[in-house]
């Protein structure tokens, strides 16, 4: 039985990998859960302890941190105003409900849209919805190494099944 659950957690890990890249799944919450399901199946002798796990969680707060101020950073390295890195922040939270399209549309159009509202030209505006795609990217290769981060603490502190 001790097999099964290695290989269900792995398989979540896989799952989580993915979500880490692609934004249907919550990728880093995955692998949190993987290890938390994993602690309650074998118990504290065979598993992964309460510190790593406490570990795990911050790893995984700091990856939702990771997702909307990459934006917001990538559109002020680009000069954006405040009204246009509110507005990466805000077109991130907009873009949630409208897939892996809208987590990387939704930046750009806010941070367009805060850089009209506070008056800049066209390629000003330009410059910060650029800035804030940038920001999603760096964010989302935060993320997967995160989660590689996640699944190696894991690896290291549970004993092999076998």
């Amino acid at each position: 039985m001790e097999l099964f659950w290695w290989l269900f957690t792995i398989v979540l890990f896989a799952v989580g990998l993915i979500g880490t890249v692609l934004p249907i799944i919550p990728g880093t919450t995955t692998i949190l859960a993987a290890a938390v399901i994993y602690r309650m199946m074998l118990g504290a002798e065979k598993s992964i302890g309460w510190r790593s796990i406490a570990v795990l969680v911050l790893l995984t707060l700091a990856t939702y941190a990771l997702d909307f101020l990459g934006a917001y950073f990538g559109a002020k390295y680009f000069g954006a105003t405040k009204w246009g890195m509110c507005g990466a922040i805000f077109g991130a939270l907009a873009g949630l409900f409208f897939g892996i399209i809208g987590l990387f549309v939704g930046p750009v159009i806010g941070a367009l849209a805060g850089e009209f509202i506070a008056g800049k030209r066209m390629i000003d505006a330009g410059r910060a919805g650029w800035g804030s795609l940038l920001g999603n990217l760096a964010g989302m290769i935060g993320k997967l190494v995160i989660a590689l981060v996640m699944i190696t603490i894991f690896l290291m502190t549970v004993p092999p099944p076998i």
